[in-house]
């Protein structure tokens, strides 16, 4: 994902959005850390922090709904 999510934008999402969008943010932080532990650099260190981030700002949104 390119931009930032905010918890506004995810509580205007519909849960199919929320679930693709929680997808995709695992499987990105997935591959940063393969290709971190297969000793390649990355370009920016501070991604996986922010992806982190992202993930429990929509799991926190999810749970709050419920």
């Amino acid at each position: 994902m390119g931009d930032i999510l905010t918890a506004n934008k995810i509580r205007e999402m519909d849960e199919r959005e929320k679930e693709r969008a929680l997808l995709n943010l695992r499987e990105e932080l997935m591959m940063l850390y393969s290709n971190q532990t297969g000793g390649g650099l990355s370009d920016n260190p501070g991604k996986a922090k922010i992806l982190r981030k992202q993930i429990a700002r929509i799991l926190t949104v999810y749970n709050e709904e419920r």
